[in-house]
């Protein structure tokens, strides 16, 4: 008597359970915002932006008593120093996930590499963005009680000499932290991002200066100086006759300085591993 072959049933996967909390590009936002506030760095940094802003645009209020002299530059004029405060958040906002190791979670949960990146970078420009309109506008009130006692005021019944500069200085600095976003994913580290950063944004103009008393041969340094990203902010806040750039170049510049970074950033997070 033979036994009966047994018969083996095919192993078949359970189906899939759909848990409704697929990442979306939301999802992702809502988590960059979490690790940016949750971070005591970036509210010391912003914390140290409004002491700088504040207390400089006070200063220069003070100091300058002088006919022609419109208070609302003595507001935005603290943008060449909190600038750097602004890159290096966008730096280690990067650099501070790939030296905990967190950016593997990060692609991880999201392998749309593009989609971290764009996330990161729109969290990051909203929140300096916003944070420095809260900074400059405490300047602005600062400032107009310096000069009331002068017969001086800003005029905010003109926008383009009051609301303006305060909202494309914000502008200015949400544009700064993206660079140094960009820094951050293109070196993957602190030291060097930051660096990177420093570098683009405060010592490369000093070393462009420098050529001012170098003669006729060298003018085009200066002239190609105009287009950094400092003094095209510049232009683009307080456009005039004493601007380097016309307001429509200078925001063409500060747009192309973003759109140049994030994509040189977008290249080089799709083609390495975390």
């Amino acid at each position: 008597m033979t036994a009966a072959p047994a018969v083996t049933t095919p192993a078949v996967a359970p189906p899939a359970v759909d848990s409704g909390r697929r990442l979306t590009f939301a999802r992702a936002v809502r988590g960059e915002a979490i690790k940016l506030i949750t971070l005591r760095s970036t509210w010391w940094s912003i914390a140290i932006a409004a002491v700088l802003t504040i207390g400089i645009a006070v200063l220069i209020a003070q100091a300058i008593d002088a006919p022609g002299f419109d208070p609302i530059q003595a507001v935005v004029m603290p943008i060449q120093f909190t600038m750097l405060l602004a890159g290096i958040i966008g730096a280690i906002s990067v650099t501070g996930e790939y030296s905990t190791g967190m950016i593997r979670s990060t692609l991880t949960a999201d392998p749309i590499r593009g989609s971290v990146l764009l996330a990161k970078a729109l969290v990051l420009a909203g929140f300096l963005f916003l944070s420095s309109l809260v900074i400059f506008g405490a300047a602005a009130a600062a400032v107009s009680a310096v000069v009331a006692g002068r017969e001086q005021g800003i005029d905010w019944s003109d926008p383009a000499a009051s609301v303006l500069p305060i909202v494309v200085a914000s502008l200015a600095m949400a544009v700064f932290a993206l660079i140094g976003v960009a820094f951050g994913f293109i070196l993957r580290s602190g030291a060097g991002a930051i660096a990177a950063t420093v570098g683009l944004l405060f010592v490369l103009p000093i070393v462009a200066s420098f050529f001012a008393m170098a003669g006729e041969a060298w003018a085009w340094v200066i002239d190609a100086s105009a287009y950094l990203p400092v003094a095209a902010a510049q232009s683009a806040i307080l456009p005039g006759d004493t601007a380097t750039l016309d307001a429509p170049v200078a925001f063409l510049t500060l747009g192309c300085w973003v759109i140049g970074g994030l994509l040189a950033a977008w290249a080089v997070l799709r083609t390495r591993d975390a």
